[in-house]
C-alpha cells in the first residue's frame, strides 16, 4: 500500500491510497484513526467492518469511524485500487452533524449526488480545478452526511462467487461505458441470465447496472470537461450518451449545474463553484 499525504489543515487531512494487493496478499485487521470519507476513484476491493461486508467499486465511498476495526480484501484483483481519503477532525465532524449512526454505515454505493463531488476533489489534487482540495473534501463530507441517513449501505448477503460476479460486471462497465450495453450483454459477461444478474448486481452494489453505467459516464464526462477542450457535444458522445439533451439533463440533475457551468467552475470561476458546493 502506498500512502501519500496531499494536504493537511486544522479541519482535515487528505491522503492518496494506492493499493496493488492481490488475492494472495495476506490480509490483516486495521483500525480507523479518524472519521473519514474515502472516494474510490479506480479499481475495486472488499471491506469487512462492524459485522458487514461491502464491495467497493469506482464511485463508492468508504466510511470510517475512530476505533472501528476493518479488514480489506482483494479477492477479485484487477490491477489494484485507488482512493482519495479525507480524514476529518472532531471539530469538523461536530459541525457537520448527522449523529453517530452516519459514521457506522460502513460504505455507500456510487451515488450521483456524490460522484461528481468526488471527481471534483480528484481534479483538485493535481491543480486541474481552481477549488482548493480542503474545500472539495469538506463539500464531499457534508454531502455524504446529508445522504447517509436516507441511503442504505451496500452491504448485502451474497456468496463470494456472486460478489465477485457483481464487481467483475462493474469493472467491465467502467472500461466499456462509452459503448451501447444492453442488460443482456452485461449479464453475458459474467455468465448469468439478465433477470438473475439484475437482482445480483443491485443486491451486492446497491445500484442497478444502468445506474452504475450512467454514473461511470458522468465521472468520465467530468474529467473530460476539466481536462479537454473538446466541444461538449463531442464529450457527450465520447462517454456514451446518445444525444446532447439527455447528457445535459442527466449531468445537471447530478451536479446541479450544466456541463458548461461545471467546466467553467472547475477551471476559473470560484464564485460559481461555491454555489455548486453549497447545494
Amino acid at each position: 500500500m502506498q500512502v501519500t499525504e496531499l494536504a493537511r489543515s486544522s479541519l482535515l487531512s487528505v491522503l492518496d491510497f494506492r493499493c496493488d494487493a492481490t488475492p494472495a496478499t495476506p490480509t490483516f485487521v486495521e483500525v480507523h484513526r479518524a472519521h473519514s470519507v474515502s472516494f474510490v476513484r479506480r479499481g475495486s476491493f472488499g471491506c469487512r467492518t462492524r459485522g458487514k461486508s461491502h464491495e467497493l467499486v469506482a464511485g463508492s465511498v468508504l466510511v470510517g469511524q475512530p476505533g472501528d476495526e476493518f479488514l480489506c480484501t482483494h479477492d477479485h484483483h484487477h490491477g489494484g485500487d485507488e482512493c482519495l481519503s479525507f480524514q476529518l477532525s472532531a471539530e469538523l465532524v461536530d459541525s457537520l452533524g448527522g449523529g453517530p449512526a452516519v459514521w457506522q454505515i460502513g460504505a455507500l454505493p456510487p451515488l450521483q449526488e456524490l460522484i461528481l463531488l468526488g471527481e471534483l476533489a480528484q481534479l483538485s489534487t493535481h491543480g486541474a480545478s481552481d477549488v482548493a482540495l480542503d474545500e472539495a473534501g469538506i463539500a464531499l463530507a457534508a454531502r455524504f452526511v446529508e445522504l447517509a441517513g436516507s441511503k442504505r449501505s451496500s452491504s448485502r448477503s451474497a456468496s463470494p462467487r456472486d460478489r465477485q460476479r457483481a464487481v467483475q460486471a462493474a469493472l467491465f462497465l467502467d472500461e466499456s461505458c462509452a459503448l451501447e450495453l444492453p442488460l443482456e450483454r452485461i449479464a453475458a459477461e459474467v455468465g448469468l441470465t439478465p433477470f438473475h444478474f439484475l437482482r445480483l448486481f443491485k443486491s451486492v452494489l446497491g445500484v442497478t447496472p444502468h445506474q452504475y453505467l450512467v454514473r461511470a459516464r458522468l465521472r468520465r464526462a467530468a474529467y473530460l470537461l476539466a481536462h479537454d477542450s473538446a466541444a461538449i457535444t463531442d464529450i457527450a458522445y465520447a462517454v456514451g450518451f446518445g444525444d446532447l439533451s439527455n447528457f445535459v439533463r442527466t449531468f445537471h440533475r447530478a451536479a446541479g449545474v450544466s456541463p458548461r457551468q461545471f467546466r467553467k467552475a472547475s477551471r476559473d470561476d470560484r464564485a460559481r463553484l461555491a454555489r455548486i458546493l453549497q447545494r
